[in-house]
């Protein structure tokens, strides 16, 4: 089998969006123009070929970032023979925004996707900010432009004011609203219309003459916009020079690589004009042979290798996402950066250090697959029957170990508790969970060892909510979920003095263990501290380990709620002993009961988990956003500018936490995020003290 497109061919794109802006609606459109699919799935219809999952169809949103390859051959420009598209569409729900950012990581170029009549929505800014990170080049596309309310205009200022000022449309609508029935072409001047968006065809006609003004205006913007990339042809433009079609188009793609320039088009992502959207990702953006090379470090000098996107080289590939298929098993998406990955083969995972055997190679399109036995350099792919590569992994030739940067994720920020309904499903469901947490980096398990609770972690309530859905009906698996438990402590304030005396006499041998312990509380975080000062043997040496058991033992439950005692020295200082009844068990049991004792008489509290929080919010929500933050009980540490977004760094007690991302979400109309990590154990109130000690008696 030989590469059915060469690499100047190839397209690698990801399409991206705020939530319900028409992403699947737009690819779908694609796959219709390009001939994958007979008819264009609806969202609304739930009958779309990239939403797959039983959920994505019911909610009606993307939920997992869906693969599928295409061919275009240029339609309105000089033909440069056909093109392969390799396309992921990606969700666009804040709680999914690891799907992006695993798709942004191998892809080389996308289209952003804007709701016409919404303009820069919250999510719109979080996808734009991972594109720049990345440096992924971008083709905007003002969706739904024909709909009661879509405004191709108000939509692009938006995009100027809010994400960049170097978008610059390509084409313009012709008519407004309902009325619109085409574009015009700033590149060949020329008017391409349609009678009905579901037009196969589109009819190429002259600059309406009512429009002259105003596309005379944007071209030139376009112009003096695109040469600034290309000194010579600047120079000409400025001493009257014509510039030429083809040098236009050099001139916008070298911009766009270059991420100087975004070009904007737009209209009905159903329609026949995604031809032009079509003409602009072959146009505009990149082939893997128009980026930098991609940088990987050799495992066994260090040294850092460039590689070449030839078939011929050593193997270098990343496995960027996993997927359970109820098929074939686990599904490894990977995307070959240098040499070829061919099924049957060995290759390393160089993370985990293991040999893998590449079972079956698929082409995926949604959730159908087309078997291919070789994957070329600039390619992407699943690999069928990977058994230890997570996302992230390189995998690369056995005996040519290199390692490319991994891709680094958020850490959760909701915790909730999950049981199995019954005993029979307790070993399905860790099964089942392992399985989930495979395919998601940013899921999360972990049992509490003081509830003996599994606690399951993601990224928003939606994240968890969806999971556990899965785990319902492809490992019919029903679980109990609630909230979790927070881990507080209890520790002291004063300084105690106490005795501990444990006598017991009841015919033959009795026991005898007696002790004095200080009792001091340590700095925040010290820990636990155990100091012998017994002089002159009045306690033997022999049973001291025993006190200090003892008191150890004791501290796992506290004297005010039942909660671990931290942040403690305790010194045994005297004591008296008994040559026949003294016993390790005896003095075991007077260490734990002078502690329980002089715990009670030091001024006992109960000490909270601090979380260190990082809100991203735009200006116009901080007001609200540390408004909340004061009613959580929260403390504002640090503000700052970051462009022209504000970063609030703050701390606030993890029992204040739950639910926040909901409310965070609804203050700022979706457009502020949050990071949370554990900080301290610090003092809780009286009155919230209070209120812990009742919930744990009852």
């Amino acid at each position: 089998m030989s590469r059915i497109y060469p690499l100047d061919k190839t397209r690698n794109i990801g399409i991206i969006a705020h939530i319900d802006a028409g992403k699947t609606t737009t690819t779908e459109g694609i796959l219709y123009l390009t001939g994958k699919t007979h008819k264009i799935g609806a969202v609304h219809e739930g009958d779309t070929q990239m939403d797959w999952m039983e959920q994505e169809r019911e909610r009606g949103i993307t939920i997992t970032s869906a693969a599928t390859a295409a061919s275009w051959e240029l339609k309105h420009y000089p033909s440069t023979g056909v093109h392969g598209i390799n396309i992921i569409d990606t969700p666009g729900h804040i709680d999914f925004t690891v799907e992006v950012q695993r798709s942004l990581r191998v892809l080389d170029g996308a289209v952003v996707i804007f709701d016409g009549k919404m303009g820069v929505e919250p999510q719109s800014e979080t996808v734009w900010r991972q594109a720049d990170k990345f440096g992924v080049p971008r083709v905007c596309f003002i969706n739904k432009i024909n709909q009661t309310g879509g405004d191709f205009y108000k939509s692009l200022e938006s995009i100027r004011d809010r994400l960049s000022p170097d978008a610059i449309p390509i084409q313009l609508p012709i008519g407004h609203e309902k009325e619109i029935k085409g574009v015009v072409d700033l590149v060949k001047m020329k008017a391409y219309t349609y009678s009905d968006f579901h037009d196969k065809e589109l009819n190429e006609e002259d600059v309406p003459d009512d429009m002259k003004e105003k596309v005379e205006k944007y071209r030139q913007e376009l112009i003096e916009k695109a040469i600034e990339s290309d000194d010579a042809l600047m120079e000409r433009y400025l001493e009257g020079g014509e510039v030429s079609e083809e040098e236009l188009v050099g001139a916008i793609r070298k911009g766009t690589l270059a991420g100087k320039l975004f070009p904007v088009c737009g209209g009905d992502g159903r329609g026949v004009i995604v031809e032009n959207l079509l003409d602009a990702v072959i146009n505009y953006l990149p082939s893997p042979l128009n980026l930098p090379a991609v940088e990987a470090t050799d495992s066994n000098t260090g040294e850092v290798i460039n590689l070449k996107y030839e078939d011929s080289e050593s193997l270098a590939s990343l496995a960027f996402k996993v997927a359970s298929d109820p098929y074939v098993g686990l599904l490894t998406f990977v995307r070959v950066y240098s040499g070829t990955l061919k099924s049957g083969s060995y290759i390393l995972n160089t993370h985990s250090g293991k040999k893998e055997r590449v079972g079956r190679i698929v082409r995926m399109h949604a959730n159908d697959r087309e078997e291919i036995s070789e994957v070329y350099a600039g390619e992407i792919a699943a690999v069928v029957g990977l058994k230890d590569t997570r996302t992230g992994d390189t995998l690369c030739d056995v005996d040519k170990s290199i390692l490319l940067e991994s891709i680094i994720f958020p850490d959760p920020v909701i915790d909730v508790a999950i049981e199995p309904k019954t005993k029979q499903d307790q070993e399905k469901m860790g099964l089942a969970l392992n399985k989930l947490a495979q395919e998601d980096p940013t899921f999360r398990i972990r049992t509490d060892e003081e509830t003996n609770q599994t606690i399951i972690s993601g990224m928003g309530e939606l994240h968890l909510e969806i999971l556990v859905d899965r785990m319902k009906r492809e490992f019919t698996v029903e679980a109990n979920v609630g909230k979790p438990q927070v881990s507080y402590k209890e520790t002291v304030k004063n300084t105690v003095e106490v005795e501990g005396k444990y006598i017991k006499q009841s015919g033959g041998r009795g026991q005898y263990g007696h002790c004095w312990l200080k009792i001091e509380p340590q700095e925040r975080d010290k820990g636990f501290e155990f100091v012998d000062k017994i002089k002159g043997g009045v306690i033997p040496k022999e049973y001291v380990p025993a006190i200090q058991k003892g008191v150890k033992e004791a501290m796992d439950n506290g004297v005010v709620a039942g909660y671990p005692v931290i942040d403690l020295k305790v010194t045994v200082y005297d004591g008296t002993y008994h040559e026949v009844d003294s016993s390790e068990i005896a003095f075991k049991m007077a260490g734990s009961m002078a502690l329980k004792d002089g715990v009670k008489k030091a001024n006992p509290i109960i000490l909270e988990p601090i979380m260190k929080v990082e809100i991203i919010t735009p200006e116009e929500s901080m007001g609200d956003v540390i408004g909340d933050l004061n009613s959580r009980r929260g403390q504002v540490n640090e503000m700052r500018d970051q462009g022209n977004i504000k970063v609030i760094d703050g701390s606030v007690p993890l029992a204040q936490m739950f639910g926040y991302a909901t409310t965070l979400r609804s203050i700022s109309q979706g457009r502020a995020s949050y990071t949370m990590e554990f900080n301290s154990y610090q003092e809780v109130p009286n009155n919230v003290a209070q209120d812990i000690i009742e919930g744990r008696t009852k």
